[in-house]
């Protein structure tokens, strides 16, 4: 351990008398080992002053190294073009989404407005009797309803001058007979009809 004295020559207000600094203990260095620390001589003695270092720069075909460079740029923009497409999908899908969910917004305030008056008219007496009168066929006491049934029905043209009986199996016969007499005359179109006048 070092001890070091220093006296202030001044003689001012400082401290006087000796002051001790501590200083690391250092290891002493092995014989035969190599040195470590700082060099013995003048400071920056062991290296080269940056002049006189050679420079390592590659000295290899110029078309080579634009061709890496040209690889190097397009690993880059595939990168950013792997990275940004879907990003730029899903915001364009959002703003789709948005403008849409705006239109229906716009369109349920008009519905909801319009219900609105509905419901205020609804509100008035008035209007109330007028949708009984019209839907439900309510009259006041006292009033006679009348109702046109189809006023626009056009008289139909008759269909022809025959007339079509019913044509009928022997009531006399047994059942069976019956049947077999009904599926004989239901095969003829023209059983029944009575001729023309």
């Amino acid at each position: 351990m070092t001890t070091r004295t220093t006296r202030n020559e001044s003689g001012g207000g400082g401290r006087s008398g000796p002051t001790r600094r501590a200083t690391a203990a250092r290891p002493a260095a092995r014989p035969g080992a190599p040195a470590t620390g700082r060099p013995s001589g003048p400071r920056g003695a062991s290296r080269p002053a940056l002049a006189a270092r050679a420079r390592d720069l590659p000295t290899g075909d110029p078309a080579a190294t634009a061709w890496v460079r040209w690889v190097v740029l397009a690993a880059v923009g595939l990168v950013l073009l792997v990275t940004l497409v879907p990003t730029v999908h899903s915001v364009l899908d959002q703003r789709a989404r948005i403008a849409a969910l705006q239109d229906q917004l716009v369109e349920q305030r008009a519905q909801v407005a319009a219900l609105e008056a509905e419901q205020a008219r609804w509100q008035d007496p008035a209007y109330v009797e007028q949708q009984a009168r019209e839907r439900l066929k309510f009259v006041k006491v006292g009033d006679r309803s009348y109702s046109v049934i189809d006023p626009a029905q056009v008289p139909r043209p008759a269909v022809s001058g025959a007339t079509v009986a019913a044509p009928k199996a022997d009531a006399t016969a047994p059942w069976y007979a019956q049947l077999w007499q009904s599926v004989q005359l239901a095969d003829k179109p023209t059983a029944g009809m009575l001729p023309p006048r």
